[in-house]
């Protein structure tokens, strides 16, 4: 920690944008190799129970040297291929440091190493519910953003009733969620066979659901308006039918927006399954109100860590799949 707030005095006031990012990142390496050494340094041989924990001071370092890569990031604008390495390379850094047991006398990793099995199971359903409540917002949200474009009378009353769905608190739509579908698993034939139930998977999923739909289906219109009359007025010159134009066409020059929309939804889902633990939805939620409810910190942290790497690892790869979608700027030409 020491050697990071040395690299952050040393930093001029106008430091290039390559010089800050050749020294944020491999200062945020260093501070989390410094915490796992110190704490190999610090828990003696006959005290196996004792714990090491980063203090407020290790997280705000770690911020200040995310902040400073992504202004260095910022004002270089390097090429899509350089942004894809170095997310590559940050993940694989991660993965590296955790994998080689340097962090291992940290107490959010003894907390994994008790919950092993169990970390690995809420993970999968963690991603469950995040990619499968983005899966079934697609299905429903793309045809019917399809139907709102192509009928603006609808375009109103689908987006007001989307709207009011989003204004919705998460846990006051978690919790409406138990008494309905309880009373639909007690009540219609086959709905309990069939999963459904008033707590576990099945109402977090429709609720995130739910929270998706507003984004999918409004950049859908969106992307979809945006497409230039003349193009469209060229394809149907060229005998394309409705159809063949929605799908030749003008669904090619709206995935920038539509992807976006999907940006959106999976990091708004993927901290929303967190709360999905409280209704026994299970995900990173479960460590994070366990941790909660003992006033455990460690536990907490074990369940709030991997989301923010998560959202933070889809949203930079969504950005860079939008930016890659976009079609290049028109070069102009001088005239003759």
């Amino acid at each position: 920690m020491l050697l990071g707030a040395a690299l952050l005095a040393l930093l001029p006031a106008r430091l290039p944008a390559w010089a800050g990012l050749a020294l944020a990142w491999p200062g945020a390496l260093l501070s989390v190799l410094a915490l796992g050494w110190a704490g190999a340094a610090l828990i003696a041989p006959d005290a196996p129970l004792a714990r090491v924990s980063p203090a407020a001071g290790f997280w705000l370092l770690l911020l200040a040297f995310a902040l400073a890569a992504a202004d260095a990031l910022a004002r270089l604008a390097p090429p899509l291929a350089w942004r894809w390495g170095l997310l590559a390379g940050t993940v694989l850094a991660g993965a590296a440091i955790l994998s080689s047991g340097v962090l291992d006398d940290i107490s959010v990793m003894r907390e994994y190493q008790s919950r092993h099995d169990v970390f690995w199971r809420e993970a999968g359903r963690h991603l469950l519910l995040a990619f499968g409540s983005l899966a079934l917002a697609l299905a429903l949200g793309l045809p019917l953003g399809v139907l709102v474009h192509q009928a603006p009378r609808l375009r109103g009353a689908v987006l007001a009733a989307l709207n009011a769905v989003q204004t919705v608190p998460s846990l006051a739509m978690f919790g409406i969620m138990i008494p309905l579908f309880g009373w639909i698993a007690a009540n219609v034939p086959g709905a309990a066979a069939a999963g459904v139930a008033g707590i576990g998977a099945f109402p977090a999923l429709v609720a995130l659901f739910l929270y998706s739909l507003l984004p999918v289906v409004s950049n859908m219109a969106v992307g979809l308006a945006s497409v230039p009359g003349p193009v469209a007025e060229a394809a149907t010159g060229l005998g394309m039918t409705r159809a063949q134009r929605l799908w030749r066409v003008e669904l090619p020059l709206a995935l920038p927006v539509l992807l976006a929309a999907v940006r959106i939804v999976l990091v708004q889902n993927i901290g929303l399954t967190v709360i999905a633990g409280l209704i026994g939805g299970g995900g990173f939620g479960a460590f994070v109100f366990q941790g909660l409810n003992q006033t455990a910190m460690d536990l907490v942290l074990l369940g709030a860590l991997p989301t923010i790497a998560l959202a933070l690892v889809a949203g930079v790869a969504l950005g860079l799949l939008t930016a890659q979608a976009a079609p290049a700027p028109a070069e102009r030409t001088a005239p003759a």
